[in-house]
């Protein structure tokens, strides 16, 4: 786990990004692809983006402002991607392990 203190217009915001804020990041990203993908299933899935934004919301400190809404989902996905790259660049740096066979 990690934290992420920021700004969004002009209130500051500290989240701890835990496996579950990470799944509800990667479930709104799916939502924005599919929205993205088929138009008209906008409809459909902007609930379940409403929902999911407000599980993420729900996370940071202190609560978010509506107004505020937009900016915070940015930042978290954000912070979520690059802890993604960072972990991903680590795993790749790592040499492979050799599996040992029994005889």
């Amino acid at each position: 786990m990690s934290s992420k203190e920021f700004d969004v217009n002009g209130t500051d915001y500290k989240i701890v990004i835990t496996e579950q804020v990470i799944a509800h990041v990667n479930n709104l990203k799916e939502l924005y692809n599919a929205a993205y993908e088929d138009p008209e299933s906008f409809e459909d899935v902007s609930s379940e983006i409403s929902d999911t934004i407000k599980e993420i919301a729900s996370t940071v400190e202190p609560d978010a402002e509506d107004s505020d809404l937009d900016g915070i989902i940015q930042v978290i996905i954000k912070t979520v991607d690059a802890k993604a790259d960072e972990i991903k660049k680590e795993l790749e740096g790592r040499p492979a392990k050799k599996i040992k066979s029994k005889k």
